[in-house]
């Protein structure tokens, strides 16, 4: 039923609750998943004067974002898993309802919550916005803070 699973991460703790669950249904249905981090561009500056520093981060950003996805990508292989990693620029929601169409995705697996505070305020709810644009099934994760 499931042989493309698309597991949403955005290297915090929250985002990270889904990932058991789409390990679990890669397991049951001998799936291949598929780790995406997208790297979304800073907001335009409030200052002129700023821009330069705020494109400037852009490159640090994917930077780490490749570290980040080939770090866990290379912990899934050696665990026995089927597992390849993505990295996406643009907007998070569109980016990853956008990748799961293109690549044909079976199962979109994230947590309800992952970044937060400003950012989130900023961009709105990725999952809700996800769950509206996206084609195929979501499995949502409702992350939980740890004490």
């Amino acid at each position: 039923m499931y042989k493309k699973i698309l597991c949403t991460l955005d290297g915090s703790e929250l985002a990270e609750q889904a990932l058991p669950h789409a390990l679990a249904m890669a397991k049951a249905f001998d799936a291949e998943i598929t780790l995406l981090r997208v790297v979304e561009p800073p907001p335009l500056p409030l200052l002129p004067e700023f821009a330069a520093a705020e494109i400037d981060i852009l490159p640090q950003l994917e930077e780490d974002a490749k570290k980040y996805i080939t770090a866990k990508v290379e912990e899934l292989k050696q665990a026995g898993y089927k597992v390849v990693g993505v990295i996406e620029e643009g907007r998070a929601a569109d980016a990853i309802a956008d990748f799961s169409r293109e690549h044909g995705m079976d199962l979109i697996v994230m947590a309800t919550h992952g970044r937060s505070g400003l950012s989130r305020w900023a961009f709105g709810s990725v999952a809700d916005r996800v769950l509206r644009l996206s084609c195929c099934p979501i499995l949502l994760i409702r992350a939980q803070k740890k004490s």
